[in-house]
Protein backbone atom coordinates (compact mmCIF):
# COMPACT_ATOMS: atom_id res chain seq x y z
CA UNK A 1 0.00 0.00 0.00
CA UNK A 2 1.36 3.47 -0.91
CA UNK A 3 0.46 6.65 0.37
CA UNK A 4 0.55 9.84 -1.62
CA UNK A 5 1.00 12.21 0.92
CA UNK A 6 2.56 15.67 0.84
CA UNK A 7 6.20 16.00 2.19
CA UNK A 8 6.40 16.21 6.18
CA UNK A 9 2.89 14.10 6.16
CA UNK A 10 2.52 10.70 6.78
CA UNK A 11 -0.95 10.95 4.45
CA UNK A 12 -2.60 8.98 7.71
CA UNK A 13 -5.60 11.41 7.85
CA UNK A 14 -5.84 11.98 4.07
CA UNK A 15 -6.36 8.05 3.74
CA UNK A 16 -8.83 7.47 6.90
CA UNK A 17 -10.48 10.89 7.39
CA UNK A 18 -13.23 8.54 9.81
CA UNK A 19 -10.25 8.69 12.35
CA UNK A 20 -10.56 12.53 12.76
CA UNK A 21 -11.82 13.28 16.12
CA UNK A 22 -12.85 16.19 18.26
CA UNK A 23 -11.23 16.24 21.67
CA UNK A 24 -14.26 17.74 23.68
CA UNK A 25 -17.02 14.72 22.00
CA UNK A 26 -14.18 11.96 23.46
CA UNK A 27 -15.84 10.85 26.68
CA UNK A 28 -13.03 8.73 26.71
CA UNK A 29 -10.75 11.84 27.29
CA UNK A 30 -13.60 14.00 29.38
CA UNK A 31 -13.18 10.84 31.31
CA UNK A 32 -9.60 11.22 31.84
CA UNK A 33 -9.68 14.69 32.94
CA UNK A 34 -12.34 14.05 35.67
CA UNK A 35 -9.79 11.29 36.91
CA UNK A 36 -7.40 13.13 37.08
CA UNK A 37 -9.38 16.34 38.60
CA UNK A 38 -10.75 13.48 41.66
CA UNK A 39 -6.76 12.90 42.68
CA UNK A 40 -4.90 15.81 41.66
CA UNK A 41 -4.82 17.86 44.30
CA UNK A 42 -4.11 17.58 48.06
CA UNK A 43 -5.51 20.98 49.42
CA UNK A 44 -9.02 19.93 50.08
CA UNK A 45 -7.75 16.27 51.69
CA UNK A 46 -5.54 18.36 54.05
CA UNK A 47 -8.36 18.87 55.93
CA UNK A 48 -9.68 15.92 56.64
CA UNK A 49 -5.96 14.36 57.47
CA UNK A 50 -5.89 17.48 60.01
CA UNK A 51 -8.89 15.13 61.48
CA UNK A 52 -7.18 11.94 60.99
CA UNK A 53 -4.03 12.67 63.08
CA UNK A 54 -3.85 15.28 65.87
CA UNK A 55 0.36 15.78 64.86
CA UNK A 56 -0.72 17.12 61.39
CA UNK A 57 -3.18 19.42 63.28
CA UNK A 58 -0.66 20.88 65.77
CA UNK A 59 2.05 21.07 63.19
CA UNK A 60 2.59 23.60 60.25
CA UNK A 61 5.90 21.87 59.52
CA UNK A 62 3.68 18.32 58.93
CA UNK A 63 1.10 19.86 56.49
CA UNK A 64 3.75 21.79 54.69
CA UNK A 65 5.82 18.38 54.22
CA UNK A 66 2.89 16.24 53.14
CA UNK A 67 1.63 18.99 50.38
CA UNK A 68 4.99 19.28 49.18
CA UNK A 69 6.42 16.25 48.95
CA UNK A 70 4.37 14.58 45.79
CA UNK A 71 6.87 17.95 44.17
CA UNK A 72 9.82 16.83 45.90
CA UNK A 73 9.14 13.23 44.05
CA UNK A 74 8.08 14.45 41.04
CA UNK A 75 11.19 16.76 40.72
CA UNK A 76 13.38 13.54 41.43
CA UNK A 77 11.24 11.40 39.20
CA UNK A 78 11.62 13.91 36.09
CA UNK A 79 14.83 14.50 36.73
CA UNK A 80 15.61 10.22 36.48
CA UNK A 81 12.84 10.21 33.90
CA UNK A 82 15.00 10.71 30.84
CA UNK A 83 17.47 7.98 31.91
CA UNK A 84 14.77 5.39 32.27
CA UNK A 85 13.41 6.46 29.46
CA UNK A 86 16.22 5.26 27.00
CA UNK A 87 17.23 2.49 29.23
CA UNK A 88 13.71 0.37 29.33
CA UNK A 89 11.97 2.26 26.84
CA UNK A 90 8.72 4.26 27.14
CA UNK A 91 6.18 1.50 27.58
CA UNK A 92 8.21 -0.15 30.44
CA UNK A 93 9.09 3.36 31.87
CA UNK A 94 5.35 4.13 31.88
CA UNK A 95 4.30 0.78 33.49
CA UNK A 96 6.86 2.02 36.04
CA UNK A 97 5.82 5.15 37.20
CA UNK A 98 2.26 3.29 37.25
CA UNK A 99 3.12 0.23 39.12
CA UNK A 100 4.75 3.38 41.69
CA UNK A 101 1.85 5.65 41.63
CA UNK A 102 -0.38 2.59 42.70
CA UNK A 103 1.95 1.40 45.44
CA UNK A 104 2.34 5.12 46.38
CA UNK A 105 -1.96 5.15 46.65
CA UNK A 106 -1.89 2.02 48.55
CA UNK A 107 0.81 3.29 51.30
CA UNK A 108 -1.62 6.67 51.60
CA UNK A 109 -4.49 4.82 52.17
CA UNK A 110 -3.00 2.26 54.96
CA UNK A 111 -1.23 4.88 56.30
CA UNK A 112 -1.26 4.51 60.27
CA UNK A 113 0.75 8.13 60.96
CA UNK A 114 1.43 11.28 59.32
CA UNK A 115 5.28 9.96 58.51
CA UNK A 116 3.76 6.95 56.40
CA UNK A 117 1.33 9.49 54.39
CA UNK A 118 4.89 11.51 53.89
CA UNK A 119 6.52 8.57 52.41
CA UNK A 120 3.23 7.71 49.93
CA UNK A 121 3.25 11.08 48.76
CA UNK A 122 7.22 11.19 47.85
CA UNK A 123 6.25 7.77 46.26
CA UNK A 124 3.46 8.92 44.07
CA UNK A 125 5.60 12.30 42.80
CA UNK A 126 8.05 10.06 41.74
CA UNK A 127 5.57 8.38 39.44
CA UNK A 128 4.31 11.58 38.34
CA UNK A 129 7.70 12.58 37.75
CA UNK A 130 8.32 9.80 35.39
CA UNK A 131 4.90 9.69 33.70
CA UNK A 132 5.74 13.82 33.02
CA UNK A 133 8.72 12.97 31.43
CA UNK A 134 7.39 9.51 29.23
CA UNK A 135 3.84 10.15 28.29
CA UNK A 136 4.72 13.58 25.71
CA UNK A 137 7.73 11.87 24.65
CA UNK A 138 5.47 8.47 23.83
CA UNK A 139 2.90 10.36 22.59
CA UNK A 140 4.93 12.45 19.64
CA UNK A 141 6.89 9.41 18.97
CA UNK A 142 3.73 7.13 18.41
CA UNK A 143 1.29 9.96 16.43
CA UNK A 144 0.97 10.19 12.91
CA UNK A 145 2.80 14.06 11.55
CA UNK A 146 -0.50 15.79 11.57
CA UNK A 147 -1.80 15.23 14.87
CA UNK A 148 1.43 15.05 16.87
CA UNK A 149 1.13 18.49 18.17
CA UNK A 150 -2.42 18.63 18.73
CA UNK A 151 -2.11 15.10 20.94
CA UNK A 152 0.67 16.01 22.88
CA UNK A 153 -0.96 19.71 23.57
CA UNK A 154 -4.42 17.90 24.39
CA UNK A 155 -2.35 16.05 27.22
CA UNK A 156 -1.20 19.19 28.43
CA UNK A 157 -4.83 20.42 28.18
CA UNK A 158 -6.14 17.52 30.35
CA UNK A 159 -3.75 17.67 33.00
CA UNK A 160 -4.19 21.64 33.30
CA UNK A 161 -8.03 20.80 32.91
CA UNK A 162 -7.99 18.05 35.37
CA UNK A 163 -5.78 20.43 38.22
CA UNK A 164 -9.14 23.06 37.35
CA UNK A 165 -11.61 20.56 38.00
CA UNK A 166 -10.14 19.46 41.13
CA UNK A 167 -9.58 22.64 42.59
CA UNK A 168 -13.39 23.35 41.99
CA UNK A 169 -14.03 19.73 44.11
CA UNK A 170 -12.03 21.31 46.98
CA UNK A 171 -13.77 24.21 46.86
CA UNK A 172 -17.18 22.53 47.10
CA UNK A 173 -16.19 20.41 50.19
CA UNK A 174 -14.69 23.28 51.58
CA UNK A 175 -17.75 24.98 51.08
Amino acid sequence: MTLDSIPGSSGYLDSFPERRITYFSNGYVLGLTVVAGIGGVISGALLYIKDDFEEVRNSNFLQETIVSMAQVGAIIGAATGGWINDRFGRKKATLLADVIFAVGSFVMAAAPDPYVLILGRLLIGLGVGVASITAPVYIAEAAPSEVRGGLVSTNVLMITGGQFLSYLINLAFTE
